[in-house]
């Protein structure tokens, strides 16, 4: 089932995991960049500090799992823990768009995306640790 994972110093690493990770912290820098563009004053200004604070977490985690592949993976899980509890906070708002009240323009629906990536990001790394636990399990029974 495992045997077709690459090796690297005798572990077996995820192909695309790493590419997971630095896509979703562009994705997410590249929204904030286009926040600045589709909302106004303060609001995009907020939206583009939050973005490559959590962004430039991720990049650095994806930097991280360049030397210490775990390490990275677990940090950049951990981030997108971080962004999805957040982003949880933001449904409100987003029902309140669905209503019809655009008071905050398409900020809410920025928000979202932030959230989804985030939850993807971390639901991947946790997939990735639970067949990495049984990878080392089945390897300890042989």
């Amino acid at each position: 089932m495992l045997e077709g994972l690459p090796r690297r110093g005798g572990k077996a690493q995820l192909p695309g995991m790493r590419i997971q990770v630095f896509v979703s912290a562009l994705v997410i820098i590249a929204l904030g960049v286009t926040a600045t563009r589709l909302l106004d004053g303060k609001e995009s200004l907020g939206f583009l500090t939050g973005a490559l604070t959590l962004g430039g977490g991720i990049l650095i985690c994806g930097l991280f799992s360049l030397k210490n592949y775990w390490h990275g993976l677990i940090g950049a899980g951990v981030m997108g823990l971080l962004g999805a509890a957040r982003g949880l906070g933001n449904v409100p708002d987003m029902i309140q768009l669905l209503q019809g009240d655009r008071h905050r323009g398409a900020a809410p629906i920025m928000e979202m995306g932030v959230a989804v990536i985030c939850l993807l990001l971390m639901i991947r790394v946790v997939g990735a640790l639970l067949r990495e636990r049984t990878r080392r399990m089945l390897e300890r029974e042989e």
